[in-house]
Order: structure tokens, then sequence, then C-alpha cells
């Protein structure tokens, strides 16, 4: 049962590594981004749709890192440009991408998925135990092995990282050395939902094989809830996603088994489980993330 639940909380966990990730990026130049779930799911219907219409998995990748980038851009034009709440217009960019998905992902649902292949790492995928676990899945679930360390080598030991942090700790700092803290934030933004858009490829095309409405079922904002959870350091967030996507594979285990533990408890345990670990953790996370972060929250 350990194998194949933790199996289960790698492969289903990717997804929520890659919006993560672009979330963590987004925040530490100070902006937070609720829209997450609607970009994972542009991402998810794009990797589908034009997987399926060319044939090509790769390709339908490529159209999910635009499409989760897209729905990602008009959160930051108007949040960015106009100046809107940021809380309420990445509730209302979610919900725009919940509604887009819905009405043109129609056609595609129940349609056969040109999947992702799984690659058996030679030699590692037979180790007993550790195998089936970290070497036996889909390419993209080996890059959000190696995204964790890049983009925490991104942030920490590089010029551009080091700005990105100064947009989200003190902007005005930026703007007087000639660099323009909106447009750091702009790409920000953008990257994060070009991964979130990753992450719902690899939902579509390489975990579930099938689109439906709305069938990153909250993925999104768990994200951006571990995005605090982890303190807006990479590997931690990478350790919070597997946490809960092994509780979504202990509950489909034990469904599996014939549990008597009622079905709607087991469905609610992985969300549970988030929301515990957060009461925990998210008063002292927040009062120690980038201080333009707290200015969103108070306002």
């Amino acid at each position: 049962m350990i194998e194949q639940v933790l199996t289960g909380a790698v492969a289903g966990g990717t997804c929520i590594v890659f919006a993560g990730l672009g979330e963590v990026v987004a925040e530490r130049s100070g902006v937070i981004n609720l829209g997450t779930e609607g970009s994972m799911l542009c991402g998810a219907l794009a990797a589908y749709a034009v997987g399926i219409e060319t044939g090509n998995p790769w390709i339908g990748v490529l159209a999910g890192i635009v499409g989760g980038a897209a729905l990602a851009a008009v959160f930051a034009a108007m949040v960015l440009v106009r100046k809107a709440n940021q809380i309420a217009m990445g509730l209302v960019v979610s919900f725009l991408g919940i509604g887009i998905t819905a009405l043109f992902g129609q056609d595609y649902v129940g349609k056969g998925v040109v999947p992702l292949k799984t690659w058996n790492i030679p030699g590692l995928s037979k180790l007993p135990f550790f195998g089936p676990i970290l070497f036996q899945h889909d390419p993209l679930t080996y890059l959000s092995f190696l995204a964790v360390p890049l983009v925490t080598w991104g942030l920490w030991r590089t010029r551009a990282g080091l700005i990105l942090r100064a947009a989200g700790e003190g902007p005005e700092v930026l703007e007087i050395y000639g660099t323009s803290a909106t447009a750091v934030r702009w790409a920000a933004v953008l990257f994060g939902g070009a991964m979130s858009g990753i992450g719902g490829a690899q939902l579509s095309t390489a975990s579930t094989l099938n689109w439906s409405e709305q069938m990153t079922v909250g993925r999104g904002y768990v994200a951006v809830a571990l995005v605090i959870f982890a303190g807006w350091v990479p590997y931690k967030l990478q350790l919070g996603a597997y946490l809960f996507s092994g509780a979504i594979a202990l509950n489909l285990y034990l469904q599996a088994e014939g549990s008597d533990i009622s079905r709607y408890l087991l469905q609610s345990l992985p969300y549970v489980l988030v929301l515990f670990v957060l009461a925990l953790l998210s008063r002292r996370r927040i009062h120690g993330g980038p201080a333009a972060l707290e200015q969103v929250f108070e306002a």
C-alpha cells in the first residue's frame, strides 16, 4: 500500500508542483495570483485539445503553456496596469478560466487523449520500492524534479532572482536604480501562468488522461495555499504538493479496497489536511513573506 500511495503522490503532485513554483515566483515579486486555478484549466484543455488535433502531445504541452500564460496576462493587465485589487481580480480570472474551458471543452469530453508516454529510467526503474515511486513516470514529472532546484537557484543565486525579490521587498529601490518593478512583476506573473499551464498539461495528458469540466477540482487554489505553507521555499512546496496528492492517492486506494469509511469523508481528507497545516502555520508564514504581500492582505 505504501508504495502505491507514494507513487500516486509523486505522479499526482507534479501538476501542483509546477503551479506552485510559478506562484512562488509571482509572490516573490509581490503579486498573489488566485487565478492559478483558471490558468491550470486553460493549460489542461489547450494541451488536451491541441494534442488530439495535431497528434503530438508535446505541441499540446506548448499550447498548455501559452494558454496558462494568456490567462495570467489578463490578470496582470488588470492588476498591474489598471490597479485592480489582486485578491478580487484573481478570483474573477479564475472563474473566467472555468467558464472559458467549460465552453470550449465540451467537444473534447470523452475523446481519446494522445498521452505523454511513461519513461522508465533504465536500471533505476527496476529498483524495489523506489523504482516505481521515482523512476517510472512521464517526462514532465522528471522535469518537475529539475524545476525545483532550478527555481531555487534562480531565486537565490542569480541577479535576476535578486531583482525579482527586490520587487517584492522594496520596489521603490528598483525604481531608483532604473529598473521597473512593474515590468519585473509582469514577467513573474506570466511565468507563473506558464508554469500553471504546464501543470494543467501534465494533469490532462499524463496523469488523468482525460478532459472534464473543472477537472483541477481546486488544485490551483491548493497550490497558492501551499506556497504560504512552504514559506515561499520551492522544495518545501514540493513536499506539500506530495503530501496533498498522497492523501488523494490514499483515498483512491481505500475506496478500491472497499473500505467502510465514508467515501465523502475520504474525498475531503486532502483538503482538510491542507486546512489543518495552514491553520498551524499561516500566521507565522504570512508575516515572513515578501513585504509587498502584506500590503495586499491589509488592503
